[in-house]
């Protein structure tokens, strides 16, 4: 193979959040469609949480793309923690008022109750990383969406955090809870080989065999952002070797040597 071919495979796999790298697969298409439904139901608030690197991040940034062109959403991909910014923030996207001076939880409910709902369609809040925000943040979240004047999508880690929100703020509530989850040694060799096709590495997803999974699969759990970081540097292994040392590469398959060699690079093993 050209060198090049490896660059262009490892680059696939830089641990970014964009849209163009979707993955279609069978269970994350059915669980994407589902929070698609979500939002169109009448519900106050959407959960959508899973351990890190499950793909919730996508998720949110997929939602956005799709539904912004019809109606009035905003994603928060960095969670605002100054309760006066967030809720700046909020007057500003969802009723173009600016405020200069402090916005406390109170005076912006004033202006949610004064302002007649205009739209057909109640506007949606994304709101990632939310496991950062205060419990005391949340509770008064969980009143701005009792108002049914704006809908919250709400991702964050699946922890101790998670199960307080679910069980003491918003165990009366209507809404509905979305749960991500690691993919398996069949969805995730789709995963990497589609990855791969998608930027026409047709050469490189085929050295993806059920043995190379499978041990792919073991040193991270079927876990997303593992899986990427372990491929990107598996990768930037063959390009080096590639360029320096092309004896070393051998067959086509990939190399167990060299899977092993990434996963102590990440720290998926301990040297």
């Amino acid at each position: 193979m050209k060198p090049g071919i490896y660059e262009n495979s490892r680059d696939v796999f830089l641990d970014t959040v964009n849209v163009k790298d979707y993955i279609q697969l069978e269970k994350v298409s059915m669980i994407y469609q589902a929070l698609r439904d979500s939002i169109e139901k009448p519900l106050k608030m959407v959960l959508l949480y899973g351990k890190p690197g499950t793909g919730k991040s996508m998720f949110l940034s997929k939602l956005y793309e799709d539904v912004a062109s019809t109606q009035k959403a905003y994603l928060y991909k960095t969670p605002i923690l100054d309760e006066s910014e967030f809720f700046k923030t909020l007057a500003q996207d969802l009723y173009a008022i600016k405020y200069d001076d402090e916005l406390n939880f109170t005076q912006f409910m004033k202006v949610v109750e004064n302002r007649e709902l205009i739209e057909a369609i109640v506007p949606v809040i994304m709101l990632d990383e939310a496991q950062l925000y205060t419990t005391a943040m949340m509770e008064k979240i969980r009143l701005l969406s009792d108002t049914r004047k704006v809908k919250f999508v709400i991702a964050l880690h699946k922890t101790e955090k998670e199960d307080i929100i679910a069980k003491e703020h918003f165990q009366t509530r209507i809404w509905e809870s979305i749960k991500l989850e690691n993919a398996s040694p069949v969805e995730l060799k789709i995963y990497i080989q589609k990855k791969l096709m998608k930027v026409n590495c047709i050469d490189t997803a085929s050295m993806f065999v059920p043995k190379s999974i499978n041990l792919i699969h073991k040193l991270t759990d079927g876990n997303y952002r593992d899986t990427n970081k372990l491929v990107y540097t598996l990768f930037d292994i063959y390009h080096y070797y590639a360029q320096n040392s092309p004896k070393k590469i051998k067959g086509n398959e990939i190399s167990k040597k060299i899977i092993e060699m990434a996963a102590i690079h990440t720290g998926l093993i301990n040297a």
